[in-house]
C-alpha cells in the first residue's frame, strides 16, 4: 500500500492543477458574478428546503451573545450535545442524536467543506476541534441528507465556515476586542478587499484570531495558571479570470499555536462541591502544545447553466505534544488515577500529602493528511421532472503517529513533588488509511414533491504499524445511502422525512484485529413551517446502532485498536420555535424570541458485557442501559430587544441530569466475578445544569459598537464531564466588556 499512495501522493496535485488549466483555457468574458463554494447547508434560508434535520448558525448570533464556546453557541440547537472539558471549548466532543461524542470520532467534521479532523480516518478521536468563535457561520447536518458527508455517517456533518472574502462595497476592515474575568483576552481581526480589473476579479483576505486566558482552575501548592493562549492566522485569495469559462480558483492558508496547562486529572466529588476551580497539585506538570496548518486549492467552473465543478486539493498536518498525569506507582496504590480518587491512600498521593509517586505520559502525537476532492453537478429535466445531479470523487490520504514517554515524580507529603526522572521514549505506532469515496445524489423535482435519493462508496486501503514495529495490512469496504424527501403543501409550509444508512469505520489497528465499522439505520419525518415573524420545525427520529464502537481514553501508552461493544437505539424529538414580535407588531425595534427542546431516549442492546467493563465511556453497560451523556431534556429559551442603537440579549439553558459511562450508577461494585475493575470515578452521574447568560451592545457610530456581557449570571456549579479522568466543573461566572469596530 506504501507504494500506491506515494504515487498517488505525487499524482493529485499535479492530476487536480492539469484539470483546474483545462478548465481555464478559455478567450475573454464580459462582466463576472461571483462563484460561491458549495457549503453544507447553504444559509439560514436554505435549512427550510432540505429534505432532512439541518442548522445554520450565523456568527452575529453568538458573536452578538459573545459566545466563543461551541457549547454555548450550540445550546439553542436541538440534538447537537456538546460535552465540555476545559470550560473554554478547546476540546469539545460533539454528539448528534444518539451518537457517541468522544473527542467528535463520529462525527465528520469539515472546514469549508474540506475534512479538518487531523486524521479522520486513521484516528478520529483526537484533540484538535476548529474555534468556533473565529467562524462566519457553522452548519449542523443531523438527517438524511449525508450521502456527500463522510467517512462517519452515523452521527452526521459538522462544517465551520471561516471569514469569507468580502465583496466589493462591503467593508474592509473588522476588529472585536474584549477582555474578562480570569484575565481572558480575545480578539478578531481582519481586512480584505474585492477588486475588478480588465483581467477579472480577485479578492483577498488577512485575518488574525487570538484568545487568551490565566484560566479560573486554581492548582494546589503552586502559582502556575491553568490557562491557554491561541494565536490563528489565515490568509484567503481568489481570482475570477475574465473568460468565456465562468470560473474561480480560492486558496486559502491557516495556522493554529495553542498551549496550555490542561489536565486529564479531575477531583472528587466531595472536593469539587468545595470548590470547583480546585485541581491537585499532582496536575502541576500538565502541559498541552499543539500546532495545526490547513491548506486548500479550490477550483470552480460553470461551463454552463447546467453544469458546475468543485475541486479542490487540501493538505492538513497537526502535531501536538500532552505530557498529562497519568498513573500513580506505589505499594497498595490505584495505577489508574480515577480510580485512585476513590481510594483514600492513592488521593493522598494525588493531592501530594501521601507517599508515592505519580507520573505523567508526554503524548507526542503527529497527523496528516491531503486530498483531492471533486464534485460535479448535473442540471437537466426529463419531461416535467427536474433533476440536480451531484457526482462526487475524493482521494483522501491520512496518518496518525508518535511516542510516548513516561516522567516520573515523587511525593514529598507536604503538597509538592520530586525531581523528574524520564523514563525511555518508545513509539506510539503508526495508522494509515487511503480512501476512495464515490457518491451519487440526484434532486429530484416533481411539483410539490422533492425527493433526495443518494449512495456512498467508500474504499479503504489500511495499514498498522504497532509500537514493536510489526506491520499489517488490509482493505475494508463501506457503502451507505438513503432518501430523503421534502412535500410543500406552499411557500410557508413543509413535510420532511428520510431513511438513511450510516458507516463509522474502525481505525486500522481495530480493523486489522477483527473490528467492524459501526452502523446505523436513521429515520426522520419532521414538519417546518416559516411566515414573516414565524419560523417552527418539529422532528421525530428514530435510530439503530449496530457494531458499535466503543470509545477509548489511550492513556495506557499507544494508539488504541478500536473495539465493538453491542448495539443501541436512540430516538426523540426535537422543536424549534422562532417568533420576532417587534416585526409582527410592526414596530421599530426587535424583539424575538426562541424556545428549543430536544427529548431523547438511548438504550444499549445486546452490550458485549466484558469489552464494556474495560471500553471507556461505556464501561459497565449493560442492555437496557442509557448511553452516557446524552440528556433525556435538553432545552433553551431567549428574548432579545435591538433597536437601531443599542441591543440586550437573555438566554437561558437547561440539560436533565445523565451518567458518566454505560454503568448508570454512582459507585461501581467491586466484584471480580460481575464486574471486573475498581470503582472509578469515571462512573457516576453528570448533573442537571441550568444556565443564565446576559448580553449586550450600545452603537456608538455606524463604525464602533460597545460589547459585553455575563455569562452564567448566578455563577452556577455543577459536574459537567467526568471524562477523561474524574470530575469537572462547568466555567464560573464570566464577566466581559470591549469594543467592535468595521470600516
Amino acid at each position: 500500500m506504501k507504494n500506491g499512495i506515494r504515487r498517488i501522493k505525487g499524482n493529485i496535485a499535479s492530476l487536480a492543477l492539469m484539470g483546474m488549466m483545462v478548465g481555464g483555457q478559455a478567450g475573454g468574458q464580459d462582466a463576472l458574478e461571483t462563484l460561491a463554494p458549495l457549503t453544507v447547508v447553504g444559509g439560514d434560508d436554505q435549512v427550510f428546503q432540505l429534505p432532512g434535520s439541518a442548522a445554520y448558525v450565523n456568527a452575529e448570533e453568538f458573536r452578538s451573545r459573545g459566545q466563543t464556546n461551541l457549547a454555548r453557541i450550540a445550546a439553542k440547537v436541538p440534538s447537537v450535545f456538546v460535552r465540555d472539558e476545559d470550560g473554554y471549548g478547546n476540546f469539545p466532543n460533539i454528539a448528534l442524536r444518539g451518537v457517541d461524542g468522544t473527542r467528535s470520532s463520529k462525527v465528520t467534521l469539515m472546514e469549508d467543506g474540506i475534512l479538518t479532523s487531523p486524521s479522520p480516518y486513521s484516528a478520529p478521536a483526537a484533540y484538535y476541534s476548529p474555534k468556533a468563535s473565529r467562524m462566519s457561520a457553522i452548519e449542523f447536518l443531523k438527517g438524511s441528507s449525508q450521502v456527500k458527508y463522510g467517512p462517519h455517517t452515523t452521527g452526521g456533518a459538522v462544517n465551520f465556515l471561516s471569514t469569507p472574502i468580502p465583496a466589493d462595497g462591503e467593508n474592509n476592515f473588522f476588529s472585536r476586542t474584549t477582555f474578562g474575568t480570569d484575565q481572558t483576552f480575545f480578539n478578531q481581526t481582519w481586512y480584505g478587499d474585492t477588486q475588478s480589473t480588465d483581467a477579472g476579479t480577485f479578492g483577498y483576505l488577512l485575518e488574525l484570531h487570538a484568545m487568551t486566558s490565566e484560566g479560573f482552575r486554581d492548582i494546589d501548592g503552586t502559582s502556575k495558571d491553568s490557562g491557554f493562549d491561541l494565536i490563528e492566522p489565515m490568509l484567503k485569495l481568489f481570482y475570477e479570470p475574465n473568460t468565456d469559462l465562468k470560473q474561480r480558483f480560492e486558496a486559502k492558508v491557516g495556522y493554529t499555536d495553542f498551549d496550555a496547562n490542561e489536565s486529564y486529572g479531575g477531583i472528587t466529588v466531595t472536593d469539587l462541591r468545595s470548590d470547583p476551580n480546585r485541581r491537585y497539585s499532582s496536575t502541576q506538570f500538565d502541559h498541552h502544545t499543539a500546532e495545526h496548518f490547513r491548506t486548500y486549492l479550490k477550483w470552480i467552473a460553470e461551463p454552463s447553466d447546467a453544469l458546475r465543478i468543485e475541486s479542490a486539493v487540501y493538505f492538513n498536518s497537526f502535531e501536538r505534544s500532552w505530557d498529562k498525569l497519568d498513573g500513580l506507582r506505589g505499594a497498595g496504590l490505584r495505577t489508574n488515577v480515577a480510580e485512585a480518587l476513590l481510594h483514600g491512600p492513592s488521593l493522598a498521593v494525588l493531592q501530594g500529602t501521601g507517599a508515592g509517586e505519580i507520573f505523567t505520559r508526554d503524548a507526542f502525537r503527529d497527523h496528516e493528511s491531503y486530498g483531492w476532492q471533486n464534485q460535479a453537478n448535473f442540471r437537466f429535466d426529463t419531461g416535467s421532472v427536474s433533476h440536480d445531479l451531484a457526482v462526487g470523487l475524493r482521494l483522501h490520504y491520512d496518518r496518525a503517529g508518535g511516542t510516548n514517554q513516561q516522567i516520573f515524580y515523587t511525593s514529598n507529603g507536604t503538597g509538592g513533588f520530586g525531581p523528574a526522572a524520564p523514563g525511555a521514549i518508545g513509539s506510539a505506532g503508526l495508522q494509515e488509511v487511503f480512501a476512495t469515496a464515490l457518491y451519487l445524489e440526484d434532486e429530484i423535482k416533481i411539483g410539490a414533491l422533492t425527493l433526495r435519493p443518494g449512495i456512498r462508496y467508500e474504499h479503504l486501503d489500511v495499514e498498522n504499524t504497532t509500537a514493536a514495529g510489526v506491520n499489517t495490512s488490509g482493505d475494508e469496504q463501506l457503502l451507505m445511502g438513503g432518501i430523503g424527501a421534502t412535500y410543500d403543501f406552499d411557500t410557508e409550509n413543509s413535510l420532511f422525512g428520510g431513511i438513511y444508512r450510516g458507516q463509522s469505520p474502525a481505525n486500522p489497528a481495530g480493523y486489522l484485529t477483527g473490528t467492524d465499522s459501526e452502523e446505523s439505520l436513521g429515520f426522520e419525518i419532521g414538519y417546518r413551517h416559516r411566515k414573516d415573524a414565524l419560523r417552527t420545525e418539529l422532528v421525530a427520529f428514530y435510530t439503530d446502532y449496530d457494531n458499535l464502537i466503543a470509545p477509548q481514553f489511550d492513556v495506557v501508552g499507544g494508539l488504541s485498536p478500536s473495539r465493538n461493544a453491542g448495539a443501541a437505539e436512540a430516538w426523540g424529538l426535537e422543536s424549534l420555535v422562532e417568533y420576532d414580535l417587534g416585526q409582527a407588531m410592526g414596530a421599530s425595534y426587535g424583539l424575538p424570541v426562541y424556545i428549543s427542546a430536544t427529548y431523547t431516549q438511548t438504550e444499549f442492546k445486546d452490550i458485549n458485557g466484558l469489552l464494556a467493563n474495560t471500553a471507556g465511556l461505556f464501561s459497565g453497560a449493560q442492555s437496557g442501559s442509557q448511553l452516557p451523556y446524552l440528556p433525556e431534556w435538553k432545552l433553551a429559551a431567549g428574548i432579545s430587544y435591538i433597536t437601531e442603537k443599542w441591543g440586550i440579549n437573555l438566554d437561558a439553558s437547561f440539560t436533565t441530569s445523565t451518567w458518566g459511562t454505560g454503568y448508570n450508577d454512582d459507585v461501581r461494585i467491586d466484584n471480580l466475578t460481575a464486574l471486573p475493575g475498581n470503582p472509578s470515578a469515571v462512573d457516576g452521574k453528570i448533573d442537571s445544569l441550568s444556565l443564565i447568560d446576559l448580553t449586550g451592545y450600545y452603537q456608538l457610530n455606524k463604525n464602533l459598537k460597545f460589547v459585553g456581557g455575563i455569562q452564567n449570571i448566578f455563577d452556577t456549579r455543577k459536574i459537567v464531564s467526568r471524562a477523561p479522568l474524574g470530575p469537572r466543573a462547568n466555567a464560573p461566572r464570566m464577566i466581559f466588556a470591549g469594543v467592535e469596530a468595521t470600516f
